[in-house]
């Protein structure tokens, strides 16, 4: 009698790598990436002592795509194996397949809208500590003109300058990904808003969205096809591009509107 898909043990690897069975099929968590083999792509499974090969099915003439785990339990691989073989076994499919196709690599890293994201917070963060700096100064100094300014013009400024730097800064990511990044076309999976794309080196990288199209162009860096864009309609990247220039030229302005006013009330004794 087959071992049920629950009872099979989660193998852990090396470096933090988990090889999993769970419904949808086999889930391999690696440091950055997490990646889930469907049955339809899977060969076969080969437990080598504390290594387990798993092999995708490969088109007539074409070498299989192997992905290794290294340094699991021995006993837990061979089990782990002979059961997804055992069940593989019974696929009356045709075999002409290509396997790569049915094995879904997520990134887990966080791309360059989150990194960009985390760098508008800090720096919004340092500057409204910048903020409260001068007026905490300005009020012991008894400088009171300083600080009624300062709470509508740096809110109005630390706001302006943390939605424009970021409007603007995807709004040029962008442009720089059309020009010269990889275009690719990426194809409706069967998950909810999830689509599949090829990365170029045989591998094919899924990512959700929430366009409801069939397929959609994408573009990702030549460099890491890891980190896909969907582009923006028209009318938004024009509000981003023209919107978020104007609101990061009055943060500006503001802010050295406010920084020459503190000078000019500190060194003169008042306005």
């Amino acid at each position: 009698m087959p071992i049920p898909i629950a009872s099979l043990p989660v193998l852990v690897g090396r470096d933090g790598t988990v090889l999993s069975a769970e419904d949808e099929g086999l889930v391999l968590d690696l440091p950055t990436e997490q990646i889930v083999f469907t049955a339809d792509g899977l060969g076969r499974l080969r437990a080598e002592g504390g290594t387990v090969l798993i092999e995708l099915r490969a088109k007539a003439g074409a070498t299989p795509r192997v992905h290794r785990i290294d340094g699991v339990d021995p006993d837990g691989a061979a089990l782990f194996a002979d059961t997804i073989n055992d069940l593989l076994a019974g696929r009356t499919d045709r075999d002409d397949i290509d396997g790569a196709r049915f094995a879904a690599i997520r990134s887990l890293a966080p791309g360059w809208r989150h990194r960009f994201a985390r760098r508008i917070v800090r720096g919004a963060l340092l500057h409204l500590l910048a903020l409260i700096a001068l007026a905490v100064v300005a009020g012991s100094l008894g400088h009171w003109d300083v600080v009624i300014v300062e709470i509508p013009v740096g809110g109005i400024s630390w706001a302006a300058l943390g939605f424009g730097a970021y409007g603007l800064g995807h709004s040029l990511r962008e442009r720089w990904l059309r020009r010269h990044g990889v275009a690719v076309t990426a194809t409706r999976a069967t998950s909810p808003g999830a689509y599949v794309y090829p990365d170029g080196t045989g591998d094919y990288r899924i990512f959700v969205h929430g366009t409801a199209g069939a397929a959609l162009t994408v573009f990702h860096p030549r460099e890491d096809p890891a980190d896909v864009l969907v582009p923006s309609p028209p009318f938004t990247r024009l509000v981003n591009t023209v919107g978020g220039a104007f609101l990061l030229a009055c943060g500006i302005a503001g802010t050295v509107a406010l920084a020459l006013l503190a000078v000019t009330s500190f060194t003169s004794g008042g306005l």
